[in-house]
């Protein structure tokens, strides 16, 4: 490929992708600008932004060097999104999650970042408040930026508009080259990380049947959330043919406050016991177990000698939580690096992996013999 040659830094070229137009009036005081990198070196203006911005031209070894030590000297900062247009994307991916405060999404979040700080890219984070509007207006935002990747961490909600309007920018993303994985129900038509929570759920209620447990109350989250909605329609059914249906089904908030609100009022009238076992409490989240706990200790009961509590996910924080949580392991750290590695390798059609998680009986569910 032909070396571009030296040109002279006075004749300014037209403004072209990744390089921005001096304006008439004095730059900013104290702010370094494209042309005075291009001055200082020596260069035009669109040499010194094809060194700095990227481009597909090649610019001479000796120019490049010229621009570079220019560049350091005046400590200029390059233009991100001039960058971004100058490449046709930048290497910024955008992470789209619904709470970061979450363990669940924290822990997911640095399984990103730490596959992409090996593939130099940085990640972006932005947080939808578990809103369906929240999230389209996240990822136009993103689109706009011309990010080289979204990811998208959270449940569908069971909203069909919103889901359509979600599926549209993506689709729009996408038709502008960029790539898109999501950790989530399969309704995008993305690739997408898939965790089958239904099946999950079974096999811990199973597994809850088997050690003795006979009353259960359920704590099923939201209806609009489609993992809450999966996990409980999973307990229900595992322990429906087992012939222990749920006593009582609480709807909820998909939170730790969530749980123990709605715990806490059933605790103020009493709790089903059978035959002098204690009841189980199965929460759709780890969280919301956590917030169950709570929720027995305040009403004066023991856990697990009046009540047994599990949960679904083992997020970190589940080491500093005593009794241990019975729960449903999922290696969310590895969610996250898989999901990215969707985004940062390419392939000829659409790609679905699954995740299995594995029970974990632990002290907050002990043996009923």
């Amino acid at each position: 490929m032909p070396q571009e040659p030296e040109a002279a830094p006075t004749a300014e070229p037209a403004a072209g992708p990744g390089v921005r137009r001096r304006s008439r009036r004095a730059a900013t005081p104290g702010v370094v600008t494209l042309h005075d990198v291009a001055t200082a070196a020596g260069v035009s203006l669109a040499t010194a932004s094809r060194v700095l911005n990227g481009s597909s031209r090649v610019v001479g070894e000796s120019l490049r060097e010229r621009v570079l030590a220019a560049a350091a000297r005046l400590d200029y900062s390059p233009n991100a999104q001039a960058q971004a247009m100058a490449r046709g994307r930048s290497n910024i991916v955008g992470l789209v999650v619904h709470d970061i405060a979450d363990p669940y999404f924290s822990t997911i979040a640095a399984g990103v970042m730490q596959r992409a700080a090996a593939s130099d890219v940085i990640v972006t984070l932005a947080v939808t408040g578990s809103s369906p509007e929240a999230e389209v207006t996240h990822v136009a935002a993103l689109r706009r930026q011309r990010v080289r990747a979204l990811l998208l961490a959270g449940s569908r909600w069971r909203d069909e508009e919103a889901t359509a309007a979600l599926r549209d920018e993506l689709n729009a993303f996408r038709a502008g080259g960029g790539r898109v994985a999501a950790i989530s129900q399969d309704v995008l038509g993305v690739d997408t990380v898939l965790i089958d929570n239904h099946r999950e759920a079974r096999r811990l209620a199973e597994e809850l049947v088997g050690l003795g447990y006979r009353e259960f109350v359920l704590l099923s989250g939201p209806r609009g959330v489609a993992t809450a909605v999966d996990r409980a329609a999973g307990f229900r059914a595992a322990l429906t043919e087992r012939g222990h249906p749920p006593v009582l089904d609480l709807e909820c908030a998909f939170t730790r406050d969530g749980a123990h609100g709605a715990l806490g009022e059933v605790l103020a009238r009493g709790l089903p016991s059978a035959g002098g076992r204690p009841p189980c409490v199965l929460a759709v989240n780890d969280v919301m177990a956590v917030g169950a706990m709570a929720a027995a200790r305040e009403a004066g009961l023991a856990v697990p000698g009046d009540v047994a509590v599990a949960g679904f996910d083992d997020i970190p924080t589940l080491r500093d939580v005593s009794p241990s949580l019975t729960t449903v392991r999922l290696p969310l750290a590895e969610i996250g690096g898989r999901a990215f590695d969707l985004v940062d390798e390419t392939a000829p059609q659409r790609r679905v992996e699954h995740v299995d998680g594995r029970v974990l009986l632990r002290d907050s569910t002990p043996p009923l013999r």
